[in-house]
């Protein structure tokens, strides 16, 4: 069973990713400073009508098996513990305990 977080996290990967070039657009324009302040109001205004989730900061990296969102690795989208659990279970193809 998916968590709730996760499900949100990915909700706001597509909305981020859907939204990116007209959001920096805007952003682009509403930070102009030799542009008119009515345009930058009205870019500032296209700003504030995006949804919660087309905002990068609401991005947060989570593990896609537990949910947990501290010490994830980026590469694998797993917290350190499911990592160390699916490179011992072999599931993680290139990756072995080292022993020296």
């Amino acid at each position: 069973m998916t968590k709730i977080g996760v499900l949100r996290d990915i909700k706001a990967r597509k909305g981020v990713a859907a939204n990116e070039i007209a959001r920096r657009a805007y952003l682009y324009v509403a930070r102009n400073q030799t542009l008119p302040p009515q345009v930058r109001y009205q870019a500032q205004l296209q700003l504030n009508t995006f949804g919660r989730y087309t905002r990068p900061t609401t991005v947060k990296n989570r593990c896609t098996v537990s949910g947990r969102g501290r010490g994830i690795m980026s590469e694998f989208g797993l917290c350190r513990f499911q990592f160390r659990l699916q490179a011992l279970q072999g599931q993680i193809p290139g990756v072995k305990k080292a022993s020296w």
